[in-house]
């Protein structure tokens, strides 16, 4: 595990339900001493961080994304990826879409469907 491959890591689809994979995810990459910023559309706070409405909010632009959503919203984060000039996204397991990956690929951006989580160590 190599916390400082990344200046900044954002997971969209962080979520206040300890049980959702949302909140597993940043949890537990807090915890490892990742530097991550949480987004959600209804913003709000969990583990004592403000998340994000949208990628667009972060000051600093993150230089990956992991997705745990719905694919469908998965494809409108790929959309604001390459808005934003991201070039890497982690679609977690089941937040993949053949669509989201072609997109993905259009914009050339790099889109990994593994776990992020047990592909770099920290689960």
């Amino acid at each position: 595990m190599n916390i400082k491959e990344y200046a900044l890591v954002a997971v969209v689809g962080v979520s206040d339900d300890a049980s959702k994979y949302g909140h597993k995810i940043f949890r537990d990459l807090l915890k490892a001493g990742y530097p991550v910023k949480g987004v959600n559309p209804k913003g709000g706070f969990v583990l004592g961080s403000n998340l994000y409405k949208s990628l667009s909010e972060l000051e600093k632009k993150p230089d990956l994304v992991i997705t745990v959503v719905p694919p469908a919203a998965t494809e409108a984060v790929v959309e604001e990826c390459n808005k934003l000039g991201i070039k890497t996204v982690w679609m977690q397991p089941g937040s993949e879409s053949d669509a989201a990956i072609e997109k993905a690929r259009d914009y050339g951006i790099k889109a990994v469907t593994a776990c992020f989580m047990v592909q770099k160590g920290v689960w």
